[in-house]
This record gives C-alpha cells, sequence and structure tokens, in this order.
C-alpha cells in the first residue's frame, strides 16, 4: 500500500508539473490520428475501386495493360507498406528520401512528413478493407445498376460504395484507434505527441513508471471514447430499430391486400361501414345457400316417397 500511494503522489506531481505538456501531446496525437484515418480511407478507396473495376479478354488491349499495371502497383504498395513495420517507413520516407535525392526532396514541415507517413500505412490497410466492403455487397445491386443503364462509376458511387462505407466502418474505427497508438513512433523523426513528450519529461526527472503511467491512462482514455463515438456513428447510420409505417395513401395501403370478412386490416379498419357491408353480405349468401340445400333436401325426401 506504500508503494501504490507513492505511485499516487509521483504521477500527482508530474501531472501538476507538466500537465499541459501531456495535454499538448494528446492533442496533438489526436490530430495527426483523425488526418492521417481520413486521407488513409480516401486512399483506401481509391485503391478499392481500381481492384474491382472489371476487366475482361473482351476490353480492349490497352485498358487490360494499364489496368493490369495499376493494380500490380496497388498490391505492391499495399503489401510493402502492410509487410513492414510504420517506425521503419518512417525512417525510410523521412531519412531516406533526402538520402537518395542529396536532399531535394527533404522535409521542412514535420507535420507533413508525420502525416505523409500514417497516411500511407492506413491506406495500404483501408486498401484492403475497402475491397473487402465492395465485395460483401449482393452481385444483384452491380446487375441491377447495370440493367436500369448506370455505367461502373455511377454503380460505384449511388449504389456499391453507401452499403461498402456502412460495412467498413468498423474497420475504420480499428485503423483509428491503431493509429492513436502507432503516432508514439513518430518520435522517431522528431515529431513531438503524446509519447514524445513522455520520453522528454522521463529524460528530465527520471521518473519512467509513473510518466507511464499516466500514458497509459491518457492512450486508454483517447481510445475509449473514440470507441464509443464509432459506434455512435454506428446507431445513427442503422437508424432506428422501432418504426411505424405510415401511408396517407389509401390505394396504396389497399395495394396487395387480402380483405377477409373476420380479419380487420388497416385499410378496413379506416372503412367500417364497407367492412360491415362485406360481412353482412358474406352471410346473406351463407343463408340463401343454406335455403337452396334445405329445399334440395326437402325435394328429395318427396321424390323417395
Amino acid at each position: 500500500m506504500d508503494l501504490f500511494a507513492k505511485l499516487i503522489n509521483d504521477i500527482s506531481r508530474l501531472w501538476a508539473n507538466y500537465k499541459l505538456a501531456y495535454l499538448g501531446g494528446m492533442w496533438s496525437t489526436l490530430k495527426l490520428a483523425v488526418i492521417a484515418t481520413v486521407i488513409g480511407v480516401v486512399i483506401g478507396l481509391a485503391c478499392g475501386i481500381v481492384n474491382t473495376i472489371p476487366c475482361g479478354k473482351n476490353d480492349p488491349m490497352p485498358k487490360r495493360i494499364l489496368l493490369g499495371v495499376v493494380r500490380f502497383l496497388v498490391r505492391a504498395y499495399v503489401e510493402i507498406f502492410r509487410g513492414t513495420p510504420m517506425v521503419l517507413q518512417a525512417v525510410f520516407i523521412y531519412y531516406g528520401l533526402p538520402y537518395f535525392s542529396n536532399n531535394t526532396m527533404r522535409f521542412d514541415n514535420i507535420w507533413t512528413a508525420a502525416i505523409l507517413i500514417v497516411s500511407i500505412n492506413t491506406g495500404a490497410y483501408m486498401a484492403e478493407s475497402v475491397r473487402g466492403g465492395i465485395i460483401s455487397v449482393d452481385p444483384g445491386q452491380t446487375e441491377g445498376a447495370k440493367a436500369i443503364g448506370m455505367t461502373h462509376f455511377q454503380t460505384m458511387i449511388h449504389v456499391i460504395l453507401p452499403q461498402a462505407f456502412r460495412n467498413i466502418i468498423p474497420q475504420i474505427g480499428n485503423n483509428f484507434i491503431i493509429n492513436i497508438k502507432d503516432t508514439s513512433v513518430m518520435f522517431i523523426i522528431g515529431f513531438t505527441e503524446f509519447f514524445a513528450f513522455h520520453r522528454y519529461i522521463t529524460g528530465v526527472n527520471n521518473m519512467y513508471f509513473p510518466s507511464a503511467a499516466i500514458e497509459m491512462v491518457g492512450y486508454l482514455t483517447m481510445t475509449v471514447i473514440a470507441s464509443m463515438l464509432l459506434r455512435l456513428l454506428e446507431k445513427i447510420l442503422d437508424g432506428s430499430d422501432n418504426y411505424e409505417l405510415v401511408n396517407e395513401d389509401q390505394l396504396v395501403m389497399a395495394a396487395g391486400t387480402y380483405t377477409h370478412p373476420d380479419r380487420g386490416t388497416p385499410f378496413d379498419e379506416h372503412h367500417k361501414p364497407s367492412r360491415d357491408e362485406v360481412i353482412q353480405d358474406v352471410k346473406l349468401r351463407k343463408q340463401q345457400r343454406e335455403a337452396r340445400w334445405a329445399r334440395a333436401r326437402n325435394e328429395s325426401t318427396r321424390g323417395d316417397r
């Protein structure tokens, strides 16, 4: 208990002295994660659409060659950036480009470099998520769109992508949460986000574990809030679970319905006089039918005699 109390005391001291630095680091982390995730989703959408463009043997040769080359480049991009750690990607992009270009392609703005690195990494993961989301849409949707004369681009924009976007919302949220945590590797290029402030603070006072506890609580708070907001977005996109269909046009309400004399329908409930007339008509016909049967039985009985 004494050690736990000491930990609480050390955390309180660190927070009192470096509160603004921690909060500033959290803000930088959130901004980088949001911007990079949005750009990564756009990159993923572009790659996913390219991978699903129809191309058959009957298409022109230039189209097949161009599409094949573009798909090869997209596939190589996805495999490279999904198969290597982000920290090495940051090193190769931030330090490698100036190295091979004799400093003509160096980054003068650290924010630009950080956003580029995280966005490209996110786009590689989102490319496969978007492709899976597009494939998950019922093929009948595409066939129906083509049947009414829509082009592939129109089908994607107006029919497929809205449904695919809803399917990949959980994956977008997952990548956003991953980016909140993975931005911690940007310290390798000198970007001062949440984890970079932790390294600076521990270098000044050597209170590594208390500062790490603050970092853990901070990252957990950001990811939990992000998860709650994403669940709320999914709920909004799903719409209400309880709803009622209201049709004012009586012809629409009556269309396709079967009027049973003993069972009311929403249409019949608004027209009780008509319903009573139908019931009385059915009863009258039943009585007439029974009367005919009775006369037939009496005539057959007299004939036997």
